[in-house]
Protein backbone atom coordinates (compact mmCIF):
# COMPACT_ATOMS: atom_id res chain seq x y z
CA UNK A 1 0.00 0.00 0.00
CA UNK A 2 1.52 3.60 -1.35
CA UNK A 3 1.45 6.24 1.34
CA UNK A 4 -1.29 9.35 0.98
CA UNK A 5 1.94 11.40 1.14
CA UNK A 6 4.04 10.49 -1.70
CA UNK A 7 5.16 12.93 -3.97
CA UNK A 8 3.74 12.79 -7.31
CA UNK A 9 4.73 9.92 -10.11
CA UNK A 10 6.88 12.27 -11.74
CA UNK A 11 9.26 13.43 -8.64
CA UNK A 12 9.39 9.57 -7.62
CA UNK A 13 10.60 8.43 -11.07
CA UNK A 14 13.04 11.34 -10.91
CA UNK A 15 14.71 9.87 -7.70
CA UNK A 16 14.39 6.43 -8.93
CA UNK A 17 17.20 7.39 -11.90
CA UNK A 18 19.17 9.53 -9.63
CA UNK A 19 23.01 9.05 -10.38
CA UNK A 20 23.15 7.60 -6.83
CA UNK A 21 20.87 5.02 -8.05
CA UNK A 22 18.82 4.28 -4.86
CA UNK A 23 21.65 5.84 -2.75
CA UNK A 24 20.31 9.03 -2.88
CA UNK A 25 17.33 7.82 -1.34
CA UNK A 26 18.85 6.53 1.54
CA UNK A 27 21.47 8.70 1.63
CA UNK A 28 18.60 11.15 3.06
CA UNK A 29 19.03 9.95 5.88
CA UNK A 30 22.49 8.43 5.69
CA UNK A 31 25.74 8.62 4.55
CA UNK A 32 24.63 11.46 2.36
CA UNK A 33 22.40 13.41 4.69
CA UNK A 34 24.65 16.79 4.66
CA UNK A 35 24.31 16.72 0.71
CA UNK A 36 20.80 16.13 0.25
CA UNK A 37 20.16 18.30 2.95
CA UNK A 38 21.51 21.02 0.65
CA UNK A 39 19.81 19.85 -1.87
CA UNK A 40 16.54 20.05 -0.05
CA UNK A 41 17.29 23.63 0.89
CA UNK A 42 17.97 25.43 -2.61
CA UNK A 43 14.95 24.18 -3.68
CA UNK A 44 12.62 24.49 -1.17
CA UNK A 45 11.13 27.33 -2.31
CA UNK A 46 9.92 25.83 -5.41
CA UNK A 47 9.28 22.39 -3.98
CA UNK A 48 8.08 22.61 -0.59
CA UNK A 49 9.87 19.84 1.07
CA UNK A 50 11.61 19.16 -2.02
CA UNK A 51 13.56 15.80 -2.88
CA UNK A 52 13.86 14.86 0.85
CA UNK A 53 9.83 14.40 0.70
CA UNK A 54 10.59 12.49 -2.83
CA UNK A 55 12.81 10.22 -1.07
CA UNK A 56 10.19 9.22 2.09
CA UNK A 57 8.05 8.48 -1.18
CA UNK A 58 10.54 6.39 -2.76
CA UNK A 59 11.12 4.45 0.15
CA UNK A 60 7.57 3.67 0.85
CA UNK A 61 6.99 2.35 -2.98
CA UNK A 62 10.42 -0.55 -1.92
CA UNK A 63 8.36 -1.96 0.94
CA UNK A 64 5.99 -3.17 -1.23
CA UNK A 65 7.44 -4.66 -3.88
CA UNK A 66 9.30 -3.60 -6.79
CA UNK A 67 9.79 -0.48 -7.21
CA UNK A 68 10.67 0.34 -10.90
CA UNK A 69 9.25 -1.95 -14.15
CA UNK A 70 11.77 -4.54 -15.60
CA UNK A 71 13.66 -2.68 -18.29
CA UNK A 72 12.50 -3.40 -21.58
CA UNK A 73 15.60 -5.55 -22.66
CA UNK A 74 15.11 -8.16 -19.74
CA UNK A 75 11.18 -8.28 -20.52
CA UNK A 76 11.97 -9.14 -23.68
CA UNK A 77 14.16 -11.78 -23.11
CA UNK A 78 11.76 -13.28 -20.35
CA UNK A 79 8.99 -13.42 -22.67
CA UNK A 80 10.90 -15.00 -26.00
CA UNK A 81 11.86 -17.82 -22.84
CA UNK A 82 7.87 -17.58 -21.31
CA UNK A 83 6.03 -17.04 -24.69
CA UNK A 84 6.50 -19.97 -26.61
CA UNK A 85 6.35 -21.89 -23.14
CA UNK A 86 3.06 -20.65 -21.93
CA UNK A 87 2.17 -21.37 -26.23
CA UNK A 88 3.33 -24.68 -26.16
CA UNK A 89 0.88 -25.35 -22.57
CA UNK A 90 -2.10 -24.35 -24.52
CA UNK A 91 -1.58 -26.03 -27.62
CA UNK A 92 -0.87 -29.23 -25.37
CA UNK A 93 -3.62 -28.70 -23.41
CA UNK A 94 -6.48 -28.34 -26.59
CA UNK A 95 -4.45 -31.42 -28.08
CA UNK A 96 -5.06 -33.56 -25.13
CA UNK A 97 -8.39 -32.44 -23.68
CA UNK A 98 -11.16 -35.10 -23.02
CA UNK A 99 -14.29 -35.07 -23.99
CA UNK A 100 -15.15 -36.41 -19.99
CA UNK A 101 -14.88 -39.38 -18.48
CA UNK A 102 -15.32 -42.43 -20.65
CA UNK A 103 -18.34 -44.21 -19.34
CA UNK A 104 -17.78 -48.14 -17.48
CA UNK A 105 -19.86 -50.69 -16.40
CA UNK A 106 -19.77 -50.82 -12.40
CA UNK A 107 -17.69 -53.52 -11.14
CA UNK A 108 -19.29 -53.65 -7.36
CA UNK A 109 -15.65 -53.57 -5.97
CA UNK A 110 -14.40 -50.92 -3.56
CA UNK A 111 -14.72 -47.55 -4.63
CA UNK A 112 -16.97 -48.75 -7.83
CA UNK A 113 -19.47 -48.59 -6.56
CA UNK A 114 -22.83 -46.86 -7.07
CA UNK A 115 -23.79 -45.21 -3.90
CA UNK A 116 -26.68 -43.08 -2.73
CA UNK A 117 -27.29 -40.94 0.83
CA UNK A 118 -28.83 -42.39 3.89
CA UNK A 119 -30.11 -41.32 7.31
CA UNK A 120 -29.85 -43.69 10.83
CA UNK A 121 -34.03 -43.10 11.59
CA UNK A 122 -33.96 -45.67 14.47
CA UNK A 123 -30.96 -47.42 16.80
CA UNK A 124 -32.00 -50.48 18.46
CA UNK A 125 -29.82 -52.33 21.46
CA UNK A 126 -30.20 -55.87 20.81
CA UNK A 127 -28.23 -59.27 21.44
CA UNK A 128 -25.78 -60.35 19.75
CA UNK A 129 -26.62 -64.03 19.55
CA UNK A 130 -30.30 -63.17 18.70
CA UNK A 131 -28.92 -61.51 15.26
CA UNK A 132 -25.98 -63.64 14.77
CA UNK A 133 -27.76 -67.09 15.04
CA UNK A 134 -26.86 -67.89 11.55
CA UNK A 135 -23.12 -67.81 12.25
CA UNK A 136 -20.87 -70.97 13.43
CA UNK A 137 -21.15 -71.79 17.35
CA UNK A 138 -18.01 -70.30 18.81
CA UNK A 139 -15.52 -72.51 19.68
CA UNK A 140 -14.30 -70.84 22.57
CA UNK A 141 -10.59 -70.81 20.96
CA UNK A 142 -9.66 -66.77 20.87
CA UNK A 143 -5.67 -67.42 20.07
CA UNK A 144 -6.68 -66.74 16.45
CA UNK A 145 -8.39 -63.77 14.67
CA UNK A 146 -11.37 -65.76 13.40
CA UNK A 147 -12.04 -67.51 16.73
CA UNK A 148 -12.53 -64.17 18.30
CA UNK A 149 -14.50 -62.81 15.90
CA UNK A 150 -16.62 -65.80 16.36
CA UNK A 151 -16.95 -65.16 20.17
CA UNK A 152 -17.72 -62.23 19.44
CA UNK A 153 -20.23 -62.13 17.51
CA UNK A 154 -22.41 -64.00 20.25
CA UNK A 155 -21.14 -62.35 22.83
CA UNK A 156 -22.53 -58.51 24.15
CA UNK A 157 -24.98 -55.70 22.49
CA UNK A 158 -25.10 -55.42 19.38
CA UNK A 159 -26.58 -52.04 17.22
CA UNK A 160 -29.93 -52.52 14.97
CA UNK A 161 -29.71 -49.34 13.13
CA UNK A 162 -32.70 -48.60 10.72
CA UNK A 163 -31.26 -46.71 7.63
CA UNK A 164 -33.82 -44.65 5.30
CA UNK A 165 -32.24 -44.17 1.62
CA UNK A 166 -32.54 -40.22 1.06
CA UNK A 167 -31.28 -40.07 -2.39
CA UNK A 168 -31.75 -42.13 -5.48
CA UNK A 169 -34.70 -44.04 -7.49
CA UNK A 170 -35.55 -45.54 -4.01
CA UNK A 171 -35.85 -42.49 -2.03
CA UNK A 172 -37.49 -43.51 1.57
CA UNK A 173 -36.77 -47.22 1.63
CA UNK A 174 -35.96 -48.60 4.56
CA UNK A 175 -33.48 -51.01 5.69
CA UNK A 176 -31.55 -52.26 8.66
CA UNK A 177 -27.78 -52.69 9.26
CA UNK A 178 -26.45 -54.61 12.62
CA UNK A 179 -23.36 -52.99 13.87
CA UNK A 180 -20.81 -55.56 16.12
CA UNK A 181 -20.22 -54.10 19.54
CA UNK A 182 -16.60 -54.26 18.65
CA UNK A 183 -16.92 -52.63 14.62
CA UNK A 184 -15.15 -49.20 14.37
CA UNK A 185 -17.99 -47.27 13.60
CA UNK A 186 -20.75 -47.36 14.97
CA UNK A 187 -24.12 -45.33 14.17
CA UNK A 188 -26.18 -43.26 15.84
CA UNK A 189 -29.50 -41.51 15.40
CA UNK A 190 -30.23 -39.14 13.13
CA UNK A 191 -26.55 -39.66 11.22
CA UNK A 192 -26.29 -39.51 7.73
CA UNK A 193 -24.58 -42.12 6.00
CA UNK A 194 -23.24 -43.17 2.69
CA UNK A 195 -24.84 -46.77 1.53
CA UNK A 196 -23.87 -48.74 -1.50
CA UNK A 197 -26.77 -50.25 -3.70
CA UNK A 198 -26.07 -53.35 -5.67
CA UNK A 199 -29.05 -54.03 -7.48
CA UNK A 200 -28.16 -57.12 -8.71
CA UNK A 201 -28.33 -58.20 -4.90
CA UNK A 202 -31.29 -59.97 -3.79
CA UNK A 203 -33.71 -57.31 -2.44
CA UNK A 204 -32.82 -57.57 0.79
CA UNK A 205 -29.42 -57.38 0.25
CA UNK A 206 -29.10 -54.46 -2.08
CA UNK A 207 -28.36 -51.71 0.64
CA UNK A 208 -25.61 -51.60 2.85
CA UNK A 209 -23.32 -49.11 4.90
CA UNK A 210 -19.61 -48.26 3.60
CA UNK A 211 -19.53 -45.26 5.55
CA UNK A 212 -20.98 -41.96 7.28
CA UNK A 213 -21.78 -38.21 5.58
CA UNK A 214 -19.04 -36.10 6.66
CA UNK A 215 -20.40 -33.48 4.14
CA UNK A 216 -21.11 -30.82 6.86
CA UNK A 217 -17.75 -31.06 9.56
CA UNK A 218 -15.50 -30.63 5.93
CA UNK A 219 -17.27 -27.57 4.61
CA UNK A 220 -16.83 -26.29 8.14
CA UNK A 221 -13.13 -26.82 8.30
CA UNK A 222 -13.45 -25.39 4.38
CA UNK A 223 -14.71 -22.49 5.44
CA UNK A 224 -12.75 -21.51 8.76
CA UNK A 225 -9.59 -22.13 5.99
CA UNK A 226 -10.91 -19.83 3.62
CA UNK A 227 -11.75 -16.95 6.54
CA UNK A 228 -8.24 -17.66 7.73
CA UNK A 229 -6.64 -17.36 4.20
CA UNK A 230 -8.42 -14.16 3.10
CA UNK A 231 -7.81 -12.55 6.76
CA UNK A 232 -4.48 -12.77 7.35
CA UNK A 233 -3.48 -12.53 3.22
CA UNK A 234 -6.16 -9.93 2.02
CA UNK A 235 -6.49 -9.48 -1.89
CA UNK A 236 -3.32 -12.31 -2.44
CA UNK A 237 -5.14 -14.48 0.04
CA UNK A 238 -8.46 -14.22 -2.36
CA UNK A 239 -6.20 -14.80 -5.44
CA UNK A 240 -4.34 -17.74 -3.65
CA UNK A 241 -8.06 -19.07 -2.62
CA UNK A 242 -9.51 -18.96 -6.68
CA UNK A 243 -6.08 -20.37 -8.50
CA UNK A 244 -6.83 -23.45 -5.59
CA UNK A 245 -9.79 -23.87 -7.64
CA UNK A 246 -8.24 -23.18 -10.51
CA UNK A 247 -5.90 -26.07 -9.73
CA UNK A 248 -8.71 -28.19 -8.58
CA UNK A 249 -10.41 -28.01 -11.88
CA UNK A 250 -7.79 -28.94 -14.41
CA UNK A 251 -6.76 -31.66 -12.07
CA UNK A 252 -10.71 -33.26 -11.83
CA UNK A 253 -11.44 -31.81 -15.80
CA UNK A 254 -8.63 -32.44 -17.78
CA UNK A 255 -5.70 -34.44 -15.73
CA UNK A 256 -7.88 -37.38 -14.64
CA UNK A 257 -9.60 -38.02 -17.70
CA UNK A 258 -7.26 -37.26 -19.98
CA UNK A 259 -5.44 -39.90 -18.10
CA UNK A 260 -8.60 -41.92 -18.34
CA UNK A 261 -8.75 -42.06 -21.77
CA UNK A 262 -4.96 -43.56 -22.84
CA UNK A 263 -3.23 -40.26 -23.28
CA UNK A 264 0.56 -40.80 -21.43
CA UNK A 265 0.20 -40.29 -17.62
CA UNK A 266 3.74 -38.55 -18.36
CA UNK A 267 2.43 -36.15 -20.86
CA UNK A 268 -0.67 -35.03 -19.36
CA UNK A 269 0.80 -34.20 -15.76
CA UNK A 270 3.39 -31.93 -17.39
CA UNK A 271 0.82 -30.33 -19.56
CA UNK A 272 -1.26 -30.07 -16.68
CA UNK A 273 1.18 -29.14 -13.94
CA UNK A 274 2.57 -26.40 -16.21
CA UNK A 275 -0.77 -24.94 -17.00
CA UNK A 276 -1.20 -24.96 -12.70
CA UNK A 277 1.76 -23.08 -12.19
CA UNK A 278 1.44 -20.48 -14.97
CA UNK A 279 -2.19 -19.70 -13.38
CA UNK A 280 -1.23 -20.10 -10.23
CA UNK A 281 2.07 -17.95 -9.83
CA UNK A 282 1.08 -15.38 -12.08
CA UNK A 283 -2.36 -14.95 -10.60
CA UNK A 284 -1.36 -14.69 -6.89
CA UNK A 285 1.88 -12.69 -7.45
CA UNK A 286 1.34 -10.76 -10.61
CA UNK A 287 2.43 -10.44 -13.89
CA UNK A 288 6.16 -9.25 -13.28
CA UNK A 289 9.62 -10.34 -13.76
CA UNK A 290 10.06 -11.57 -10.48
CA UNK A 291 6.65 -13.87 -11.07
CA UNK A 292 8.82 -14.92 -13.97
CA UNK A 293 11.76 -15.67 -12.32
CA UNK A 294 9.56 -17.96 -9.89
CA UNK A 295 8.05 -19.70 -13.00
CA UNK A 296 11.75 -19.91 -14.74
CA UNK A 297 13.25 -21.61 -11.24
CA UNK A 298 9.98 -24.01 -10.82
CA UNK A 299 10.13 -25.15 -15.00
CA UNK A 300 13.64 -25.93 -14.47
CA UNK A 301 13.23 -27.88 -11.15
CA UNK A 302 10.03 -30.01 -12.33
CA UNK A 303 11.91 -31.15 -15.28
CA UNK A 304 15.12 -32.40 -13.15
CA UNK A 305 12.51 -33.90 -11.24
CA UNK A 306 10.99 -35.80 -14.27
CA UNK A 307 13.98 -36.92 -15.14
CA UNK A 308 15.04 -38.27 -11.81
CA UNK A 309 11.78 -40.12 -11.56
CA UNK A 310 12.04 -41.93 -14.96
CA UNK A 311 15.35 -43.28 -14.31
CA UNK A 312 14.65 -44.66 -10.83
CA UNK A 313 11.27 -45.44 -11.34
CA UNK A 314 12.54 -47.98 -14.27
CA UNK A 315 15.92 -48.33 -12.64
CA UNK A 316 13.98 -49.90 -9.47
CA UNK A 317 11.64 -51.73 -11.14
CA UNK A 318 8.32 -49.75 -9.55
CA UNK A 319 5.43 -51.05 -11.41
CA UNK A 320 2.89 -48.72 -9.49
CA UNK A 321 0.47 -51.40 -8.71
CA UNK A 322 0.87 -51.60 -5.13
CA UNK A 323 -2.85 -51.75 -3.63
CA UNK A 324 -6.12 -52.48 -4.12
CA UNK A 325 -6.95 -48.99 -5.26
CA UNK A 326 -3.98 -49.14 -8.25
CA UNK A 327 -4.99 -52.97 -8.82
CA UNK A 328 -8.64 -51.55 -9.72
CA UNK A 329 -7.51 -49.04 -11.86
CA UNK A 330 -5.17 -51.52 -13.50
CA UNK A 331 -8.45 -53.84 -13.84
CA UNK A 332 -10.52 -51.47 -15.28
CA UNK A 333 -8.15 -49.73 -17.38
CA UNK A 334 -5.58 -51.91 -18.60
CA UNK A 335 -4.09 -49.94 -20.88
CA UNK A 336 -3.03 -47.02 -18.35
CA UNK A 337 0.57 -47.29 -17.89
CA UNK A 338 1.14 -48.06 -14.12
CA UNK A 339 4.51 -46.57 -14.06
CA UNK A 340 3.94 -43.46 -15.92
CA UNK A 341 0.81 -42.81 -13.48
CA UNK A 342 3.36 -43.25 -10.80
CA UNK A 343 5.68 -40.50 -12.24
CA UNK A 344 3.06 -38.47 -12.89
CA UNK A 345 2.03 -38.33 -9.15
CA UNK A 346 5.39 -37.52 -8.05
CA UNK A 347 5.64 -34.31 -10.45
CA UNK A 348 2.35 -32.91 -9.75
CA UNK A 349 2.75 -33.92 -5.63
CA UNK A 350 6.46 -31.72 -6.45
CA UNK A 351 5.05 -28.95 -7.89
CA UNK A 352 3.03 -27.64 -4.88
CA UNK A 353 6.02 -27.49 -2.73
CA UNK A 354 8.54 -26.43 -5.59
CA UNK A 355 6.09 -23.30 -6.30
CA UNK A 356 6.75 -22.02 -2.72
CA UNK A 357 10.62 -22.43 -2.49
CA UNK A 358 10.73 -20.97 -5.95
CA UNK A 359 8.55 -17.49 -4.75
CA UNK A 360 10.38 -17.32 -1.87
CA UNK A 361 14.01 -17.53 -3.09
CA UNK A 362 12.79 -14.92 -5.46
CA UNK A 363 11.35 -12.79 -3.30
CA UNK A 364 14.14 -12.59 -0.85
CA UNK A 365 16.84 -11.47 -3.85
CA UNK A 366 14.56 -8.88 -4.04
CA UNK A 367 14.47 -7.54 -1.16
CA UNK A 368 17.56 -8.32 -0.61
CA UNK A 369 18.68 -5.99 -3.58
CA UNK A 370 16.20 -3.33 -2.61
CA UNK A 371 17.95 -3.33 1.08
CA UNK A 372 20.97 -2.77 -0.55
CA UNK A 373 20.73 -1.81 -4.62
CA UNK A 374 24.66 -1.67 -4.28
CA UNK A 375 24.94 -5.71 -4.32
CA UNK A 376 25.80 -7.19 -7.23
CA UNK A 377 24.46 -10.37 -8.78
CA UNK A 378 27.69 -12.57 -6.62
CA UNK A 379 26.77 -11.13 -3.47
CA UNK A 380 23.04 -11.15 -4.08
CA UNK A 381 23.13 -15.28 -4.91
CA UNK A 382 25.40 -15.34 -1.56
CA UNK A 383 23.17 -13.65 0.38
CA UNK A 384 19.86 -15.56 -1.36
CA UNK A 385 21.66 -18.71 -0.60
CA UNK A 386 21.86 -18.57 3.05
CA UNK A 387 18.29 -18.24 3.19
CA UNK A 388 18.02 -20.82 0.89
CA UNK A 389 19.51 -23.34 3.18
CA UNK A 390 17.32 -22.63 6.09
CA UNK A 391 14.37 -23.22 3.67
CA UNK A 392 16.35 -26.98 2.18
CA UNK A 393 16.63 -27.99 6.19
CA UNK A 394 12.76 -27.29 6.27
CA UNK A 395 10.92 -28.66 3.74
CA UNK A 396 12.73 -31.89 2.98
CA UNK A 397 11.94 -32.64 7.07
CA UNK A 398 8.44 -31.70 6.31
CA UNK A 399 8.46 -34.14 3.39
CA UNK A 400 9.77 -37.33 5.19
CA UNK A 401 7.55 -36.45 8.03
CA UNK A 402 4.78 -36.30 5.96
CA UNK A 403 5.27 -39.15 4.41
CA UNK A 404 5.78 -41.05 6.89
CA UNK A 405 2.53 -39.66 8.98
CA UNK A 406 0.27 -40.82 6.47
CA UNK A 407 1.92 -44.43 5.87
CA UNK A 408 1.91 -45.00 10.17
CA UNK A 409 -0.34 -47.83 9.69
CA UNK A 410 1.85 -49.62 7.05
CA UNK A 411 5.37 -48.99 9.26
CA UNK A 412 3.09 -50.57 12.44
CA UNK A 413 2.69 -53.64 10.42
CA UNK A 414 6.31 -53.67 9.34
CA UNK A 415 7.24 -53.04 12.99
CA UNK A 416 4.62 -55.96 14.47
CA UNK A 417 6.22 -58.13 11.24
CA UNK A 418 9.36 -57.56 13.09
CA UNK A 419 11.32 -56.97 9.54
CA UNK A 420 14.20 -55.25 9.17
CA UNK A 421 15.28 -51.56 7.65
CA UNK A 422 16.47 -53.25 4.72
CA UNK A 423 13.25 -55.73 3.90
CA UNK A 424 11.10 -53.41 4.57
CA UNK A 425 12.74 -50.40 2.04
CA UNK A 426 12.62 -53.04 -0.18
CA UNK A 427 9.08 -54.04 -0.58
CA UNK A 428 7.43 -52.10 -3.45
CA UNK A 429 4.76 -50.48 -1.39
CA UNK A 430 7.99 -48.48 0.61
CA UNK A 431 10.13 -48.28 -2.06
CA UNK A 432 7.83 -46.62 -3.94
CA UNK A 433 7.33 -44.06 -1.28
CA UNK A 434 11.27 -43.37 -1.46
CA UNK A 435 11.50 -42.48 -5.02
CA UNK A 436 8.99 -40.40 -4.63
CA UNK A 437 10.24 -38.77 -1.53
CA UNK A 438 13.92 -38.87 -2.63
CA UNK A 439 13.01 -37.54 -6.33
CA UNK A 440 10.94 -34.54 -4.79
CA UNK A 441 13.42 -33.73 -2.21
CA UNK A 442 16.76 -33.36 -4.90
CA UNK A 443 14.38 -31.47 -7.25
CA UNK A 444 13.60 -29.01 -4.44
CA UNK A 445 16.97 -28.78 -3.42
CA UNK A 446 17.75 -28.20 -6.52
CA UNK A 447 15.29 -25.34 -6.75
CA UNK A 448 16.63 -23.12 -4.22
CA UNK A 449 20.22 -22.49 -6.08
CA UNK A 450 18.49 -22.43 -9.58
CA UNK A 451 16.39 -19.98 -8.01
CA UNK A 452 18.71 -17.56 -6.31
CA UNK A 453 21.04 -17.55 -9.39
CA UNK A 454 18.19 -16.98 -11.84
CA UNK A 455 16.87 -13.79 -9.39
CA UNK A 456 20.48 -12.40 -8.80
CA UNK A 457 21.22 -12.31 -12.26
CA UNK A 458 17.89 -11.00 -13.74
CA UNK A 459 18.00 -8.28 -10.70
CA UNK A 460 21.39 -6.99 -11.58
CA UNK A 461 20.23 -7.14 -15.64
CA UNK A 462 17.42 -4.77 -14.41
CA UNK A 463 19.40 -2.74 -12.61
CA UNK A 464 22.16 -1.93 -15.50
CA UNK A 465 18.97 -1.76 -17.89
CA UNK A 466 16.86 0.72 -15.71
CA UNK A 467 20.05 3.15 -15.60
CA UNK A 468 20.63 2.87 -19.37
CA UNK A 469 16.81 3.24 -20.16
CA UNK A 470 15.97 6.39 -22.29
CA UNK A 471 15.01 9.12 -20.12
CA UNK A 472 17.37 8.90 -16.97
CA UNK A 473 18.85 11.54 -16.95
CA UNK A 474 16.10 13.42 -15.96
CA UNK A 475 16.12 12.16 -12.52
CA UNK A 476 19.14 13.53 -11.71
CA UNK A 477 19.13 16.47 -8.90
CA UNK A 478 18.23 19.94 -9.80
CA UNK A 479 21.84 21.19 -8.71
CA UNK A 480 23.50 18.81 -11.23
CA UNK A 481 20.90 19.19 -14.39
CA UNK A 482 20.96 23.19 -13.60
CA UNK A 483 18.50 25.75 -13.18
CA UNK A 484 15.16 25.36 -10.66
CA UNK A 485 12.30 23.27 -11.45
CA UNK A 486 9.19 23.98 -11.68
CA UNK A 487 6.30 23.47 -9.10
CA UNK A 488 4.47 20.36 -10.42
CA UNK A 489 0.83 21.05 -10.95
Amino acid sequence: MTSPRQTPEPHGHDQDHSPHGHGSAHGSHGAHGHGSAHESHGSHGSHGHGPAHGSHGHSHSHSHGPATPASRHLRRVIAAILIPFATAVAVGLVVLWPGGTPPHERTGVGFDRQTEQGKVVAVQHVDCASVNAGQVPPTGDTSTPAGREAVNAQQGECTKATIEVTSGPEKGRTFTEIVQPDAPRQLHQDQGVVVAYAPDAPRDLQYSVTDVNRKLPLAVLAAIFAVAVVAVGRMKGVMALIALVVSFLILTFFILPAILQGSNPLVVAVVGSSAIMLIALYMCHGLSARTSVAVLGTLISLLLTGLLGSVFIGWASLSGNTDDNTGLIHGLYPEIDMSGLLLAGVIIGSLGVLDDVTVTQTSAVWELNQADPGMGPRALYRAGIRIGRDHIASVVNTLMLAYAGAALPLLLLFSIAQSSMGTVANSELVAEEIVRTLVGSIGLVAAVPLTTVLAALVVSADRKGAEGRPGADAGKPAAVRGGRRRRAK
